[in-house]
């Protein structure tokens, strides 16, 4: 796993981007947040979201969101 240091950052701004705009707490943003494909798609270091944006992630987490809500 390469890239760690940068994930972590990530994972945490985008973290406290959800709870933020979802008046959630960190621990249940963290909770929805780590459900999500967002996390699965950013341990694949090929997609190279390590060097995206947290807002970026957070558009992916809200397209995520909404593509379940319809199921």
């Amino acid at each position: 796993m390469e890239h760690v240091l940068s994930k972590t950052i990530l994972i945490s701004q985008t973290i406290e981007l959800i709870a933020k705009k979802y008046k959630l707490s960190i621990e249940e943003a963290r909770n929805r947040f780590y459900q999500s494909d967002v996390v699965e798609m950013l341990d694949d270091d090929e997609t190279g979201l390590y060097g995206e944006s947290a807002l970026y992630l957070l558009s992916l987490y809200e397209n995520y969101e909404l593509k379940n809500k319809k199921k």
